[in-house]
């Protein structure tokens, strides 16, 4: 018995094919005739429409005076030889001017506190969905230079004892100390646990433990008459950072002298 041929699929299924997902599969496999069949090509058109779909965002939903930034995982911090093209990245809404800015500058207000102002609204937007900025990003997004800004923000932190969230702090890139001392500070000045230490700052538990278990290796080793160099070399630690826990403990020393 001859089958029936059914005109109305052999005519319209095609158009089911007509996607975007089709054309990266079919591009894949012309590009890269080696990377498996139809079905891992799709796979990997797939992963790509993840992506891109991850960090593109609806005209409607980008308001007037916010940009789409792309800042670092909160939960992909750095390591050695690691370059951002092989971090996590995360798309995030920033505001980039706001009607409290432009008052501010109606009122006057000292260009220094105003960039302070944005600089931690920033950074705890990036935060609050999940990523982290630099204190790069926050130069070219503010147009100012680097160093200005992380000057600021750590004497913010310093003022107030409390961690405005970006990679500096967050994921230790840099080579400010503000966070280890906040951290050290709260525990052994203010008598905090972890877990108090851990929610003000904006660190896990198992970090905040980590800072303090070092801080406490190098004023052990300080204790028993050790220089910087070879307190680094016991505790396989670069001398910078060693030179960082050695001031915090010089500064909590100087308290204690002072009660």
């Amino acid at each position: 018995m001859i089958s029936k041929i059914d005109y109305l699929r052999k005519h319209f299924a095609p158009m089911l094919n007509k996607t975007l997902k089709i054309a990266l599969s079919h591009r894949i496999a012309k590009e890269f005739p080696r990377i498996g069949g139809e079905r891992i090509c799709d796979l990997c058109a797939d992963l790509i429409l993840e992506v891109v779909g991850q960090h593109m965002r609806m005209a409607e939903s980008i308001q007037h005076g916010q940009c789409l930034w792309m800042g670092v995982s909160v939960d992909d911090p750095p390591a050695r030889r690691k370059r951002i093209r092989d971090t996590d990245l995360v798309p995030v809404v920033l505001d980039i001017s706001t009607p409290d800015d432009i008052q501010a500058i109606l009122d006057r207000t000292a260009v220094s506190e105003r960039m302070l102002s944005k600089a931690i609204r920033l950074c705890e937007q990036a935060h609050a969905q999940g990523a982290l900025l630099s204190n790069a990003d926050l130069s070219v997004i503010m147009n100012r230079s680097d160093s200005q800004i992380a000057t600021l923000l750590a004497a913010h932190e310093r003022e107030t004892q409390k961690v405005v969230p970006r990679r500096a702090t967050l994921h230790d890139v840099g080579t400010g100390l503000t966070h280890k001392r906040i951290i050290c500070w709260k525990r052994y000045a203010e008598g905090k646990s972890s877990e108090q230490i851990a929610f003000e700052t904006h660190h896990s538990i198992e970090a905040v433990d980590c800072y303090l278990g070092d801080f406490d290796r190098v004023r052990n080793c300080r204790k028993q008459g050790m220089t910087q160099e070879q307190i680094a070399f016991t505790l396989e630690h670069g001398v910078n950072l060693v030179k960082q826990y050695l001031e915090i403990d010089d500064e909590l020393e100087t308290r204690d002298d002072l009660h």
